[in-house]
């Protein structure tokens, strides 16, 4: 049992060494580690800080990206109203636009018709005149070949004429 008991001079020097080691360590090695641990406690409680910095801005971003989405859309509904606003009135507009071409060209059409029924019953009337003048030359020249017949007709105007009082 004697191999596990140390001499007691071993001991003390033992202690020496540890109690030597321990005041280099507390007086330089402890101030260190300290000062380590407490830089590391500082950095991390700043990036926690910074971390929940970083989700309130992404809070924020996110609604202002839902708001902007939202706005977006309003004005998108929007412009398609008015699209479909300035659609129907533009149609509106080209059938009034069509209907008044219709009503000109109809309107045209039926005076062109006028006018050549004027001129068609113009024409009938001059082939009338001119037949008829033609008809009643014949006639009288075949009637008023002879002389007794011309002179006979002629009374038969006068007769029928009526009379001026001079």
């Amino acid at each position: 049992m004697e191999l596990f008991l140390p001499e007691s001079g071993l001991m003390i020097w033992m202690l020496i060494g540890f109690l030597i080691v321990l005041f280099i360590l507390a007086k330089v090695g402890w101030p260190m580690i300290m000062g380590a641990v407490t830089k590391r406690n500082q950095h991390i409680s700043d990036s926690l800080l910074a971390a929940e910095e970083a989700n309130n801005a992404l809070a924020g971003i996110e609604a202002a990206k839902e708001k902007a989405l939202a706005d977006s859309k309003a004005e998108q509904l929007r412009i398609m109203n008015e699209s479909q606003e300035l659609k129907k009135q533009l149609i509106e507009e080209a059938r009034q636009e069509a209907r008044n071409e219709a009503e000109k060209i109809v309107a045209d059409a039926r005076l062109k018709i006028q006018k050549e029924q004027a001129e068609a019953m113009s024409q009938i009337k001059a082939e009338v005149i001119t037949l008829s003048v033609d008809i009643a030359e014949k006639i009288l020249q075949r009637e008023l070949s002879d002389k007794e017949a011309q002179t006979e007709y002629i009374e038969q105007l006068l007769k029928d004429r009526p009379q001026i009082e001079a």
